[in-house]
């Protein structure tokens, strides 16, 4: 779980991903030379921090974002959130000014009013997140980010034995999105494909408890188109990959962004269930990692 340490300990709360950008590049570049398919690499100024790695003859696409939540500085020591985080008096939040490292506590009043306690001002718009602590036992890994770290750290995974499909690595989900619709359209443009996966983290829930195997969504806020869901579950059923159904109300996704493009992608929500979502103490089991790795393989060669 070194890798996924490393990229928990990565700053890139929305808007703020070049960071993540830079050491995905960098560890792409060392290790793809053991990979079983040499992957093209599309970066540049038109797909802005996002990363596409394409494999052989692509069919599927996996989306797995990059950014996280967060806080950025405003004025008076006010914070302003980035995403949804969590927020508890006492959170330690981390980053960087001209002035140097920050170390933070984040502070909340009675009327719910964000601050933060530090020794000098931060300067304004700097942007803070969470400071990583990793743990690690035999059953499960803690630490802030595994919303999406752990869906980057399953599709470097995939990455060494894909040998035909996408994979994208995507910003600004946990603030609005807005990269979906340009990637989506170079990938239908470049390679013909128009299905996806979205490799991300959902929520142990009352119907999705943790160590059961990863969740496969049959909604959130969104609704997959029923065939292509159908095919998935069906590959899943076959596979004796463990796994669960999820059926929500609420949440988002990169697969709302595929829904509301003017592309025509068939998108489906596969993912590890964690508890203490968008706070310092996200938790996923082990046995629920290993049951996603899994379904990213099947999924990439079935579909």
């Amino acid at each position: 779980m070194e890798l996924l340490k490393q990229l928990c300990g990565i700053r890139a709360t929305s808007g703020d991903e070049k960071p993540m950008k830079d050491f995905l590049l960098k560890f792409i570049n060392d290790n793809k030379s053991s990979w079983k398919t040499q992957p093209t690499i599309h970066v540049g100024n038109h797909l802005q921090d996002c990363i596409i790695l394409s494999f052989g003859t692509p069919r599927t696409a996996i989306f797995a974002h990059i950014d996280s939540i967060g806080f950025t500085v405003r004025y008076n020591h006010e914070l302003v959130k980035v995403g949804g985080p969590r927020t508890e008096n006492g959170y330690i939040l981390v980053g960087s000014d001209n002035e140097g490292e920050v170390e933070c506590v984040l502070q909340k009043d009675s009327e719910g009013e964000l601050s933060y306690s530090f020794k000098r001002t931060i300067e304004r718009g700097t942007p803070l997140s969470f400071k990583p602590n990793f743990i690690e036992t035999d059953e499960f890994v803690q630490c802030c980010y595994l919303d999406n770290r752990l869906g980057v750290y399953v599709a470097l995974e995939v990455a060494q034995t894909l040998e035909n499909g996408i994979i994208v690595f995507s910003c600004y989900e946990e603030h609005g999105g807005g990269t979906v619709g340009f990637l989506a359209d170079f990938i239908a443009k470049q390679y013909n494909v128009s299905q996806a996966l979205i490799c991300d983290i959902t929520w142990v829930t009352e119907g999705v408890p943790a160590g059961n195997g990863v969740a496969i969504s049959m909604r959130d806020s969104h609704i997959p188109r029923r065939s292509y869901l159908n095919r998935i579950i069906e590959i899943a059923k076959d596979s004796n990959i463990p796994f669960q159904l999820e059926v929500e109300n609420a949440g988002g996704s990169d697969g709302a962004e595929l829904q509301h493009s003017p592309i025509a992608f068939d998108w489906c929500f596969v993912g590890a269930p964690e508890e203490n979502v968008h706070t310092p103490q996200e938790k996923v089991m082990k046995y629920d990692i290993l049951s996603m790795i899994a379904l990213y393989k099947k999924l990439m060669q079935e579909l």
